[in-house]
């Protein structure tokens, strides 16, 4: 069903069928982070007006500064998600080690881990930037009935079973997939429900956006050099234009609808990368392939790969199937 003001909830249950395991409990955990997603998308829009623009003067396991509306998105995702006993555990950007949940009727009955950043480019904020969310959702590994262990969050993006994004911006989106296709819908905040604003969403095949931080350009590897000066290079329809916003969430969600790539490589100061596979790569991921996208390292598949650690960091290369195939081209080049 992809007709236009259907909202997220009818969607979901209309659409429940098509997902595997329908047994209505994946239905919920989505439904949660809808309600999650409409508290902060409330707090993001005051600030300016209350004290929650800038930085909470401590740093996460990452080592990086946590903004104050960091803190806040990331204990609004966990209180709701614990609060409606639909999962059994979370990870996020914002914690050190995974989050094991117990069920008030039946301990560690639930099914499902979910993996969060809850703000995604929350340094925007205080320029009144857009900024996001965004989930993974996983079924358990490990025996139902016994408490959840890293096992159950260290599994490759093909296991995904759900994945998406909340972007806060001029209009604040929820753009999801179960595997059937990407759907987006647009939050009407007279009444606080999602509508469906934008069925069937698709990666064109090509695109005239790349979206790098080019300040970074004399660390990155000859091969994301040498495809940077393929895309100024006057020749056929190119150059390309730069847009970089620095919120993943945003960069990705332009280049979907327009069409363009989004790089952030290794680079001789990140040498794995920056992103974090587990909650930031494998879900663009999952979005991007159901989107007719493709997302990589620079060499193979981002949702192939066997995580290591909660937190891994890899390079990523995202969007538009022929862009990325084109980057990839050059980075193997420089590897031969």
């Amino acid at each position: 069903m992809d007709r236009k003001n259907t909202t997220l909830g009818e969607f979901i249950i209309e659409n429940q069928s098509s997902f595997q395991y329908s047994s209505g409990e994946l239905s919920k955990l989505i439904n949660a982070i809808r309600l999650a997603a409409k508290v902060v998308n409330h707090e993001v829009n005051k600030a300016g007006l209350i004290d929650i623009l800038g930085a909470a003067g401590d740093t996460n396991i990452q080592g990086e500064d946590q903004q104050k509306l960091d803190v806040l998105a990331n204990e609004k995702f966990i209180q709701t998600l614990k609060n409606r006993e639909i999962v059994c555990g979370i990870a996020s950007e914002e914690e050190d080690d995974f989050i094991s949940v117990n069920s008030n009727d039946e301990k560690h009955q639930n099914k499902y881990v979910v993996l969060i950043d809850p703000l995604d480019g929350s340094s925007n904020i205080d320029v009144n930037v857009s900024v996001g969310t965004i989930f993974s959702i996983y079924r358990r590994v490990t025996p139902i009935g016994t408490p959840v262990t890293l096992e159950d969050f260290l599994q490759p993006g093909v296991n995904q079973v759900a994945a998406g994004y909340i972007v806060y911006g001029t209009s604040t989106m929820l753009v999801y997939t179960t595997g059937d296709g990407v759907n987006g819908f647009t939050l009407n905040p007279a009444i606080g429900t999602f509508y469906l604003s934008h069925p069937r969403m698709q990666f064109p095949e090509t695109g005239k956006i790349y979206s790098v931080n080019e300040g970074n350009y004399i660390h990155f590897p000859q091969g994301v050099k040498n495809y940077i000066k393929y895309c100024q290079l006057e020749e056929g329809d190119r150059p390309y234009t730069s847009r970089y916003i620095g919120s993943l969430v945003s960069d990705f969600h332009r280049n979907m609808i327009k069409g363009g790539i989004y790089i952030y490589p290794k680079s001789s100061v990140a040498m794995e990368g920056k992103l974090r596979l587990l909650y930031e790569c494998n879900p663009m991921a999952f979005l991007a392939e159901q989107a007719q996208g493709k997302a990589s390292d620079g060499f193979k598949r981002i949702m192939e790969i066997q995580p290591t650690e909660l937190h891994q960091r890899v390079p990523f290369f995202c969007g538009s199937r022929k862009m990325v195939e084109k980057a990839e081209e050059f980075m193997a080049a420089q590897k031969a």
